[in-house]
């Protein structure tokens, strides 16, 4: 078998030979395309799942239009990947320090204070009714990391 053509090759059945004309001389084979990690070749965009609006290639689709916001930023430079967001929105024990000074105000759950965080974080205090949308890649990056068990998920809300 040819493992350097980029295709894995495997023998098929004899009651399947009827079913296709690939020959080679060595006999008949089923051709199964690689996947394109070992190729070495990068996906298309189509195939992962990314939205035509997205530039830092971590967006996924939202709900509605006001939702699909991506931070804008090259692929290697994403905000999703910056180590200040993992700090302020993905860690656990940062997030419960801010939680419990908060807590007499009000109960936060974790999903929403790394949301409360990310704004604070990119766009100083905030007041009482107003909301920013936050760009889809951090927004998707804080619900793989405090997953809803039931996959339920508000959306962004516009304030009053």
């Amino acid at each position: 078998m040819d493992m350097s053509s980029g295709y894995w090759q495997v023998e098929m059945e004899p009651a399947d030979r009827p079913k296709t004309a690939s020959t080679t001389g060595d006999g008949l084979y089923q051709f199964k395309v690689m996947p394109m990690a070992q190729s070495g070749a990068p996906p298309p965009a189509d195939l992962l799942g990314i939205p035509p609006w997205c530039t830092c290639g971590n967006c996924r689709d939202m709900p509605t239009l006001l939702e699909r916001k991506c931070c804008g930023q090259e692929p290697n430079h994403c905000v999703c990947l910056l180590p200040q967001f993992s700090l302020f929105c993905l860690d656990e024990g940062n997030l419960r320090i801010h939680r419990q000074y908060w807590e007499d105000l009000m109960a936060v759950r974790p999903r929403y204070a790394a949301y409360r965080h990310f704004i604070f974080w990119q766009h100083g205090a905030f007041g009482r009714g107003n909301r920013l949308v936050i760009p889809s890649c951090c927004v998707w990056a804080v619900r793989d990391r405090y997953q809803d068990p039931y996959g339920q998920y508000k959306g962004f809300v516009p304030g009053r």
